[in-house]
């Protein structure tokens, strides 16, 4: 099963926090592999298990051109922050300002169930945060402000894939950094 179809924004398993981890195996390496794939395919900066249906901590990533992978990641982010645009390709072709630490020290495990440390400024850093939120049931609209997460709703409405019921907006239970909540 090498490219799925990546889960919408709505789905219910994007709001709901993935299980750790626990056997590293062949059937772990190939969710590594069909989220590799899926991701280069879409094309996306990254890829969490969840998106495709998958409720397990391991997430994909395409950064600068170096394209690895991240198990049961634990971050810790720099008091530095950074605000630019971000995008989800569960919600294609939305972009959105959205403020995250500059820096981040992931740790975590390979597929083989080697300890992995990632550490990574600006992008690499939102990438991080980004899927690793992902495993957490966040999606990136709710690290947003007050009036941008208006604006995304509005344009979740307005795009092809958003008809159905009004979207819901669940609030980080991670720093925002100050943002009104």
């Amino acid at each position: 099963m090498p490219i799925q179809p990546i889960r919408i924004f709505g789905d219910p398993v994007l709001r709901t926090a993935a299980r750790p981890v626990t056997t590293f195996d062949k059937e772990l390496r190939g969710l590594v592999k069909d989220l590799t794939e899926t991701m280069l395919d879409a094309p996306g900066a990254g890829l969490a298990a969840p998106q495709l249906g998958i409720s397990l901590r391991v997430f994909t990533y395409n950064v600068g051109g170096v394209v690895g992978h991240l198990i049961n990641p634990d971050l810790s982010l720099s008091d530095e922050e950074q605000d630019g645009p971000e995008g989800c390709l569960s919600l294609p072709g939305l972009r959105f300002d959205t403020k995250r630490a500059y820096g981040v020290v992931a740790k975590g495990f390979n597929m083989y169930g080697d300890p992995v440390t990632i550490e990574g400024t600006e992008v690499l850093a939102r990438c991080l945060q980004h899927e690793t939120d992902h495993l957490d049931g966040i999606i990136f609209i709710d690290r947003l402000d007050r009036e941008r997460r208006k604006a995304a709703l509005k344009a979740i409405r307005e795009a092809e894939w958003g008809e159905g019921p009004a979207p819901t907006v669940r609030i980080s239970p991670h720093s925002t950094f100050g943002a009104v909540r």
